[in-house]
């Protein structure tokens, strides 16, 4: 979708809305398949990693909003908000104070926390008692073993 790595100058190249039809066509797809309240997306629109960023990403993340709209499907996460849409999601390394200052500032919705939430099965409890955090192993991050890093962090001590 970004311009800066979309070179094509077929119907999914060059404008705008041409470099996001694919996306919005798999949407599409994936809502009429198994129905739009069951459709996520993640966006990173103001993501530039391994120069693959965009010349202007408020207006693909605005235009992905907007067009997204139409689908109604369940949620839109953008890893870096800058925009908002609907109930707004983002992602992207937050701890307990950061997800707080977000939420408060007005800056999203919610607060995704991915790998905390794996490595702290009680999340919500230990961020109510500003208790210490179960560290996550990279190492098993998307693990084929169906307990071993997903399964077997310790959950908080009751008396804590």
């Amino acid at each position: 979708m970004k311009d800066q790595v979309n070179n094509r100058s077929d119907i999914y190249g060059g404008s705008l809305e041409n470099r996001c039809r694919f996306a919005l066509e798999i949407v599409d797809a994936v809502c009429q398949e198994i129905g739009a309240e069951r459709v996520g997306i993640r966006l990173s629109p103001f993501a530039d990693y391994m120069q693959s960023g965009d010349s202007n990403p408020e207006a693909l993340g605005l235009y992905m909003a907007k067009a997204l709209n139409k689908y109604n499907i369940l949620y839109c996460h953008m890893v870096e908000p800058r925009m908002r849409t609907g109930t707004f999601l983002v992602a992207g390394g937050y701890d307990r104070e950061e997800g707080n200052k977000a939420i408060a500032e007005g800056h999203a919705d919610l607060v995704v926390y991915g790998r905390w939430l794996l490595a702290n099965p009680n999340l919500p409890k230990r961020f109510a008692l500003n208790a210490p955090l179960n560290k996550y192993n990279r190492e098993t991050l998307y693990f084929s073993d169906p307990v071993v890093g997903y399964t077997d962090y310790p959950f908080l001590d009751s008396d804590e």
